[in-house]
């Protein structure tokens, strides 16, 4: 985005478009959000958290994805930059997942600055962990297994029998987690599970740990998404330089589930 033609965003603003994607008191909400695609907002990470958590309020919950991935296997490609022959030091020296303080790998600073907020949650997975501040905080995010991600009891899948919304502001349905729920809970005939390692902490000790989990990519959620959009409700509006989306959760994970039966070979 070339600096002249940037929109200058408030608190305000964002305030007033949550409330017409009808974001509202008691929500609780899954939000992926880009900060550079809205334009200058001023204040940065801090008053798009301030605007979601006065949006919902005190009985509402806001959760976000703070996924450190690049903790997991050098063959599995999240280190593509390094040289294989330093693949195996890295297996060795990887420091172990410490929800308090290990970074978010590409979530954005809206969501790096939101797993160190205060009050905030964070789950227990090395790798796709999420993080929730809110009345539902602690049940989302707490026994986030090592093999269980997105699949039943995970914290996408109390989401969705807490009947909660997906945000989208500035980024598309390929960021979207609640629809790796869909992955897990759709029968189609490519779907298979893959081995991981991450390094963790055990009774105080480093560990790199193997464990096996679903296989999931999400190269066609954007294509899930605008078939979504076709046949259901949801409801978009304008943010500086972007546009914000929110739907069900509910609703965009069983369409999906209909979608990857009926498209994935």
């Amino acid at each position: 985005m070339e600096l002249e033609n940037r929109k200058l965003v408030l608190k305000q603003d964002i305030i007033e478009s949550l409330k017409y994607v009808e974001i509202i008191k008691g929500d609780t909400v899954m939000v992926h959000a880009s900060l550079s695609s809205m334009g200058f907002v001023c204040g940065g990470p801090q008053i798009v958290i301030e605007a979601l958590l006065e949006a919902v309020g005190p009985e509402g919950t806001i959760m976000m994805p703070s996924q450190s991935w690049k903790n997991l296997d050098p063959v599995t490609g999240v280190h593509w930059e390094e040289p294989k022959a330093w693949w195996q030091a890295i297996r060795e020296n990887w420091p172990a997942y410490d929800k308090k303080i290990t970074p978010t790998n590409t979530m954005g600073a809206v969501a790096e600055m939101f797993r160190q907020w205060p009050g905030a949650f964070r789950s227990d997975h090395p790798a796709r962990s999420v993080a929730a501040v809110g009345k539902n905080a602690e049940y989302l995010t707490k026994d986030h297994h090592l093999s269980n991600i997105f699949g039943e009891g995970s914290p996408v899948d109390k989401l969705y029998h807490l009947d909660g919304k997906v945000l989208l502001m500035g980024v598309g349905y390929d960021k979207s987690t609640s629809i790796h729920l869909a992955d897990a809970r759709a029968v189609y005939p490519s779907k298979h599970t893959i081995t991981e390692s991450s390094a963790i902490m055990l009774d105080g000790k480093r560990e790199w740990v193997t464990y096996e989990t679903l296989f999931v990519d999400g190269e066609d959620f954007e294509e899930i998404g605008i078939a979504f959009e076709k046949s259901h409700a949801f409801k978009q509006t304008y943010l500086g330089n972007t546009i914000i989306k929110s739907m069900s959760q509910k609703d965009l994970v069983d369409f999906a589930v209909e979608w990857i039966e009926a498209n994935r070979e």
